[in-house]
């Protein structure tokens, strides 16, 4: 809950959320880049322990601006330099340091293939991104997501 009204305190878009759980074949999938590396247990196993949300979230320069609300992956180093982080305020450990951040863009829209395969990245900045910069928002609680109110809903509200 805290790391959901982050992002809303940080004026993130919501555009997809869901909550879900990764086996570890799965896991495993997500992390192959860092297989063999000494760290690559504890990621696969963290991330398969139990149930997590997953978000694609919009904002302009989104990718440095959430890895900047994160803080550093180095949680004792995030505690003192980044306290009020995402990392720094509910991190354990280096592997269990609460939240992933996509490093760039391309990696932005594989993890989103990854964990929102039903997504067409391509028709959201066609037709639903220049909506949302010119639309009325409004988020929706029961959805956890933003959406445009529309011209009839307005008229409604």
């Amino acid at each position: 809950q805290a790391v959901h009204a982050a992002i809303l305190r940080h004026r993130f878009l919501i555009v997809r959320a869901k909550e879900l759980r990764c086996g570890p074949e799965q896991s495993r999938r997500f992390y192959q880049e860092h297989a063999g590396r000494f760290f690559y247990q504890r990621l696969v196993e963290f991330m398969a322990s139990g149930p997590m949300w997953a978000y694609i979230l919009a904002h302009e320069n989104a990718v440095p601006l959430w890895r900047s609300l994160m803080g550093p992956t180095k949680v004792f180093r995030a505690r003192h330099s980044d306290p009020d982080s995402i990392r720094g305020a509910y991190g354990l450990t280096d592997t269990r340091n609460t939240t992933h951040g996509s490093d760039s863009p391309a990696s932005a829209s594989r993890e989103i293939a990854f964990f929102f395969p039903e997504f067409d990245e391509q028709h959201w900045y066609e037709q639903d991104e220049p909506q949302l910069r010119r639309g009325q928002l409004y988020y929706s609680t029961k959805e956890r997501v933003h959406r445009v109110l529309r011209a009839e809903e307005a008229e409604v509200t």
